[in-house]
């Protein structure tokens, strides 16, 4: 595990004015391996964009759902399946990260 990542969750907050937003927070920074990861170009109908996919190996964090993401390298991952590995030993993260241009 040669790498760091960073975990976070969504959680909704209001402001004064009563206007809903959403607010990341760090669940957790643990060390990491990368499985796999490549760049995939796709054209969209908002325009051109990189989609990074990558699977992050790392040790058993509990709670973490599709709904959080994963900060690695200055790009924000959308985790899109969450496996565990054996009885709790660890968690493979498959991520995608969208960069446009």
């Amino acid at each position: 595990m040669d790498r760091t990542i960073t975990v976070q969750r969504s959680a909704e907050s209001v402001d004064a004015a009563g206007t809903p937003s959403f607010v990341w927070s760090d669940l957790a920074t643990v060390r990491a391996e990368i499985i796999e990861a490549s760049a995939q170009e796709y054209i969209r109908a908002s325009g051109e964009g990189d989609e990074t996919v990558a699977i992050f190996r790392t040790r058993y964090i509990d709670g973490v759902t599709n709904a959080d993401r994963v900060q690695f390298d200055g790009l924000l991952h959308n985790i899109r399946q969450v496996t565990e590995i054996r009885r709790r030993k660890g968690l493979e993260l498959r991520t995608t990260a969208w960069v446009t241009e």
